[in-house]
């Protein structure tokens, strides 16, 4: 079953990011359930949130998953959203 997650960056967090940065992205390579994310961009070109499409079990799995990533425990976020999803196209 896929899940969107979606985030929002606190305000002037970038730095929390890129710091973490790394750590994020070998999680998404050590887990293999992320089918595709990225980076939500500001007006000036800034990550200021992400989009990660998560292909798990159930909701249960999907949060997990979301509490375990480096930036949702560095407090990188805002808001978090995670949504069951249906791919139709791509």
């Amino acid at each position: 079953m896929r899940f969107a997650l979606m985030t929002k960056d606190k305000p002037g967090a970038l730095q929390t990011r890129m710091d973490n940065r790394e750590a994020h992205l070998a999680y998404i390579e050590k887990t293999g359930v992320v089918e595709m994310a990225g980076p939500v961009l500001d007006e000036a070109g800034q990550m200021c949130g992400s989009l990660i499409i998560l292909e798990v079990d159930d909701l249960a799995a999907a949060q997990t998953w979301a509490d375990n990533d480096p930036y949702a425990k560095a407090e990188l976020f805002e808001s978090v959203s995670l949504q069951a999803w249906k791919k139709v196209i791509g």
